[in-house]
């Protein structure tokens, strides 16, 4: 094979996924708890931009609840933004499995 072809390949390969990686982080996945009152939403780079939750279930005397809550949201959250980028990724690289 000739290596010159083989470099512009990886170079273009490299300027599709920066390009995808800048996509990743514009793109949003929210997942909610306790039917949508609390609700956490993740960038496709896997931050957490938005936390939302429902006065209704704060409930002082039992904060053990709210915070399972939260954690099952920003969990749900960043598994999704995780697969969202998975999928973009092999967009990107045919499958052939790189890291981000």
């Amino acid at each position: 094979m000739n290596l010159q072809k083989l470099m512009k390949q990886a170079q273009a390969m490299q300027a599709n996924m920066a390009n995808a990686q800048a996509r990743l982080s514009e793109m949003k996945f929210t997942a909610e708890e306790a039917g949508g009152k609390v609700k956490a939403t993740a960038t496709g780079d896997g931050m957490i931009t938005d936390i939302s939750i429902d006065p209704s279930v704060v409930d002082p005397d039992d904060a053990e609840f709210l915070q399972s809550l939260v954690l099952k949201a920003v969990q749900g959250a960043l598994n999704g933004a995780k697969e969202l980028a998975e999928k973009e990724m092999r967009k990107v690289t045919g499958g052939m499995g790189f890291p981000m």
